[in-house]
């Protein structure tokens, strides 16, 4: 089924696939400078219905953010900026006829709420993020919970509770796998997920579990194949992190390949069986399986699009990918690499082609995009953090961590808040957020 084709007609039709952080940030930013002057049509497509910034979904998972909060409502953002939304699952696309075809949606109960359906488009932008790469181990599927989406992390944090009023309730001894969470992948999510669970599970129990003792009962280990927690980051990072989990009593497991999932334990490469109730998937990126199937656009190993310097795909110079679906080039670092998958460059990728479509409108050349370094930053709980920011002040990289530290951290929320909301709304949203805190449970009890 064809949409309406008179939607948008006469403008420049701009269709961006994918609401993370970077597609929602490009399609406020093109709506407020071109969709608002009527310069061109925007679009935005997603499969769901609201936004979740993603480096927020282990808060989510250990209860500590009620993220019904902090959605973002794509039909709202949509009228208020300019752009229009509209709801589903990239399944193709036609590059001679300009087209994108999309799945149907159905809702919880089955029934179809849009069918099967195509959209022209004139520039199409592709935004739809990465997953995590179960490197094909048996049981991951079945047995481990990955960290993609807010309904996952969501699906862990219920999970938790559960098993906390289950070990409560029950009057035999606690078997070897209760109340045991095993993370497997040392990244960043893992390892703020981690130290956010330390505290979140002994704040829970003191709701009332008052038979669950957390020093003696729970147990977190988290499971890296490098030989350090952290290994994309610089090893200092590593140290501090790995310093502030023994504290918490976080058990690390470095050097350990994960051979299989199975239900209530994780089974090492050497054979050793870690028991667990709870088991999280954090290791690894691919880009979605449908990215190997666009018409013949040009993909790697792990289904990221292979774009050019200006974000252009390789065999097509009307779309365009950013953001952890595309392999982009660092074009400064030596020796050679590619952009890293984080949030910052999603940022500045969607500010630099809400620059460059304008040109492309135009039919102007297209500058190259530079990412820049800012550096990286942890959560290690709700007051500390540790990072090193990189820049000319420091001729390097500044490392720092604690409570500042962990200010920084939350800052990096507020500006994905403030490129999306602007000053104001974001700093009304923050005043009700602390009032908000003096009024609920310190964690999400359900």
């Amino acid at each position: 089924m064809q949409t309406k084709d008179t939607e948008g007609l006469g403008l420049h039709r701009i269709v961006i696939v994918g609401g993370g952080a970077g597609g929602l940030e490009l399609a406020t930013l093109l709506g407020n400078q071109l969709g608002k002057r009527k310069l061109a049509h925007i679009t935005l497509i997603d499969k769901n219905r609201t936004h979740i910034w993603k480096p927020m979904l282990h808060e989510i998972a250990s209860g500590s953010m009620d993220y019904t909060l902090h959605e973002i409502d794509y039909l709202a953002q949509a009228h208020w900026h300019h752009f229009r939304y509209r709801i589903g699952a990239l399944t193709g696309i036609d590059r001679a006829q300009k087209r994108v075809y999309l799945d149907a949606y159905a809702d919880t109960d089955g029934e179809l709420v849009t069918p099967q359906r195509s959209l022209p488009y004139d520039t199409l932008v592709i935004a739809i993020g990465s997953r995590t790469n179960d490197f094909n181990i048996p049981g991951v599927a079945e047995h481990a919970i990955e960290m993609d989406t807010a309904a996952q992390a969501e699906h862990f944090h219920q999970k938790l509770v559960n098993a906390c009023i289950r070990a409560h309730a029950q009057t035999d001894n606690l078997h070897a796998y209760q109340l045991q969470v095993a993370i497997i992948g040392a990244g960043a999510t893992g390892v703020e997920l981690a130290a956010e669970l330390h505290k979140s599970i002994r704040t829970l129990v003191k709701y009332g579990l008052d038979t669950i003792e957390a020093d003696r009962d729970v147990n977190l280990t988290l499971i890296e194949a490098a030989p350090r927690i952290l290994p994309g980051l610089p090893e200092r990072i590593s140290v501090d992190a790995a310093r502030i989990l023994t504290k918490l009593k976080v058990n690390m497991r470095t050097d350990a390949r994960v051979a299989a999932v199975a239900e209530h334990q994780v089974l090492l490469a050497t054979g050793e069986a870690i028991p667990a109730e709870l088991i999280v998937w954090a290791a690894g990126i691919r880009a979605p399986e449908v990215l190997k199937t666009l018409d013949g656009l040009e993909t790697n190993a792990i289904n990221q699009l292979i774009v050019q310097p200006t974000l252009q795909t390789t065999l097509d110079k009307n779309i365009f990918a950013f953001g952890d679906c595309a392999s982009v080039d660092w074009l400064e670092h030596q020796p050679p690499t590619k952009v890293p998958p984080r949030a910052q460059a999603a940022h500045q990728q969607a500010v630099h082609l809400a620059k460059q479509l304008a040109r492309h409108l135009q039919g102007q050349a297209l500058e190259d995009f530079h990412y820049h370094d800012f550096g990286s930053l942890v959560s290690l709980g709700e007051n500390w953090a540790v990072g090193g920011l990189m820049g000319n002040i420091a001729r390097g990289t500044l490392f720092i961590e604690g409570y500042l530290a962990r200010f920084m951290y939350n800052m990096l929320y507020k500006k994905h808040q403030l490129s999306l909301h602007g000053f104001w709304k974001t700093s009304i949203e923050t005043i009700a957020g602390i009032l908000r805190r003096t009024t609920t449970p310190r964690i999400k009890l359900h």
